[in-house]
């Protein structure tokens, strides 16, 4: 397994291996419906343009109402308004044997702690403090800036006006590792892909 792996690949192999299959190993795109996404991804390219110093005011104008207002939450979020590291990050790192990696929406910090900005127009996950995300991408930037003193990742819940903010230990640390490998192992030796999923997919009809 010399690709890098992804907080979605771990997901879907978990949530179900047929489906993984399908998806990364057959390669079989499904359609989607995209508009429950178009305002997230607004968002995130305003965003992005908005930290790198670009002048953002001909594109706020083409916003609707409800766009703009989540827009405003953001850019007033105590987080939004650290200091700017990156935005869009690609960032990866060697787990055991294992690449995994991913993009981050940003990047920021305030002395010596650094935080991961995920802004999240619809739900954040059930289990933010252990989902694949959280681990790979905090693990990365602790690997990434080995002198910070503290790793946060704040999850920026614009639809509740909330933050979720899980700062990465030692135990923690391990914890991840641990978790990460195993899957990862799992995967590269995977033999056969069982249907493990009873719920609606994507891939049903061909499942």
């Amino acid at each position: 397994m010399n690709k890098i792996i992804s907080p979605n690949m771990l997901k879907t192999y978990k949530e179900c291996p047929k489906k993984y299959e399908l998806r990364y190993v057959q390669q079989i795109s499904a359609p989607q419906k995209e508009l429950p996404f178009e305002k997230g991804k607004k968002i995130h390219a305003l965003a992005n343009y908005y930290l790198k110093g670009t002048d953002i005011d001909k594109l706020e104008k083409t916003l609707t109402d409800e766009e703009f207002s989540v827009w405003q939450k953001l850019k007033e979020n105590e987080y939004f308004n650290k200091i700017y590291v990156n935005s869009e990050y690609n960032l990866s790192c060697k787990i055991g044997d294992y690449w995994v990696g991913g993009r981050l929406d940003a990047v920021v910090k305030n002395e010596n702690t650094y935080y991961i900005l995920d802004y999240k127009t619809g739900s954040i996950p059930k289990d933010p403090k252990y989902d694949y995300q959280t681990m790979i991408y905090l693990l990365a930037l602790k690997k990434k800036f080995k002198d910070a003193k503290n790793i946060v990742f704040v999850y920026i819940d614009l639809k509740n006006s909330q933050n979720y903010i899980i700062e990465l230990t030692d135990e923690l640390i391990k914890e991840y590792e641990n978790e990460i490998k195993t899957v990862c192992r799992e995967i590269s030796s995977a033999k056969n892909f069982p249907k493990t999923c009873s719920k609606y997919c994507e891939y049903l009809k061909i499942c």
